[in-house]
């Protein structure tokens, strides 16, 4: 509610100038104040801090988050000396991400972030922020939050491999491939080196192969094939793009093998993705502009049994990462990708065969010439 300015008159003020029937005017005076706003929610004002928190926690597990969010908030900030209040600001935090209210949940966890020094919910705070950041875009600066906590050596194996992960895909979101790819291996380095792997959840180690091998697939697709050039010069691109393509597959082969059923998924849906897109590359690829007429339709022969061979190594991809997703109970966007593109790339291999089946038929090679003479059967020449 709002308190607008008062106008407050002043008493007339009576004055003698010699004369009792002398009057002077009136003077009015107006005396402004500053807005003044009150903030506040008069329904929660009758609450104290332990009611406040044991309604913010029911809405919370009811999944009400902006009740809950409003309930938690109004601790953090009317009950500074509550005991509940460093446990609000975190729950605040988690309900305002939930309502995808980036400022507010940045706001709250960052008043109990310690990247560090932390423990506890001071550190969980401190991982909540850089995920806060990264939903912001302000890639660089989650990545340096994430820096400060993977270079800790007090926090376990699992919380360092965890920071660095996120840390090195946000430098990826920044367009430093290199430096994402070398703190992503550092993970894996990490991970490899450690003497007791089942002390670490498989899901980071899973998430930073993955990403290696999109580091490769944006490589990989960074080259453009160019008819224009010359022939040895696009079987040239044409083989570093398909080591992109196996470098970018065998990490993504890593990831499956890690087996973290969500990063298994998705690594099976783009080495299919990378088989389909390499089929389009080539597929809408004109013809070496240096061949000849015959020999650009020896080309397209040629590179039509190679795009057969591209379809069916997707289709068999796609159908073994569905047959494992389904197997592990793995529901994630990638399972609906695989399920669309597996559907696609059989219509493709269709099509291409209907295509071959309506192409003209070379005429057939000649006969041998025989000198004019037919060659005799069974017996030897003398």
């Amino acid at each position: 509610m709002r308190l607008h300015s008062l106008l407050a008159p002043t008493a007339a003020l009576l004055l003698s100038a010699g004369c009792a029937h002398v009057r002077s005017p009136p003077v009015v005076q107006q005396v402004r104040f500053d807005d003044v706003v009150i903030t506040g929610d008069l329904e929660l004002d009758k609450l104290n801090d332990e009611e406040l928190f044991a309604a913010g926690t029911s809405f919370y597990a009811a999944e009400d988050w902006a009740q809950a969010a409003r309930y938690f908030s109004r601790i953090c900030d009317f009950h500074p000396d509550s005991k509940h209040r460093r446990l609000a600001l975190y729950n605040a935090g988690l309900s305002f991400e939930k309502l995808k209210a980036w400022d507010e949940a940045y706001a709250k966890f960052l008043e109990l972030s310690d990247p560090a020094k932390g423990t506890g919910d001071t550190l969980d705070a401190a991982f909540r922020v850089a995920e806060v950041l990264y939903h912001m875009e302000r890639f660089a600066d989650a990545a340096e939050v994430l820096q400060v906590l993977g270079d800790r050596t007090d926090l376990s194996v699992d919380k360092r491999i965890e920071a660095r992960t996120q840390q090195g895909i946000c430098q990826l979101e920044t367009g430093d491939l290199d430096a994402a790819e070398k703190t992503l291996r550092s993970v894996l380095t990490l991970y490899s080196e450690h003497p007791d792997k089942d002390l670490i959840d498989e899901y980071f180690p899973g998430q930073a192969q993955f990403f290696v091998g999109e580091i490769f697939r944006l490589r990989y697709e960074s080259i453009v094939l160019d008819a224009n050039k010359s022939t040895e010069k696009l079987a040239e691109d044409l083989e570093y793009k398909s080591e992109l393509l196996l470098s970018a597959q065998g990490h993504y082969l890593r990831a499956i093998r890690l087996g973290n059923g969500y990063w298994a998924t998705a690594a099976g849906q783009r080495i299919g993705q990378l088989y389909e897109n390499l089929y389009e590359h080539m597929v809408n690829a004109p013809a070496p502009a240096d061949l000849a007429t015959d020999e650009q339709e020896i080309y397209r022969s040629e590179l039509r049994k190679k795009i057969r061979v591209l379809i069916a190594k997707a289709i068999t991809v796609y159908e073994r990462t569905l047959e494992a997703a389904e197997r592990i109970g793995s529901q994630s966007p990638f399972v609906e990708e695989t399920r669309a593109s597996l559907k696609r790339m059989k219509e493709l291999l269709l099509a291409e065969a209907k295509a071959e089946e309506d192409a003209p038929q070379p005429p057939p090679p000649p006969p041998p010439a025989t000198n004019g003479k037919a060659r005799g059967k069974g017996k030897p020449h003398s």
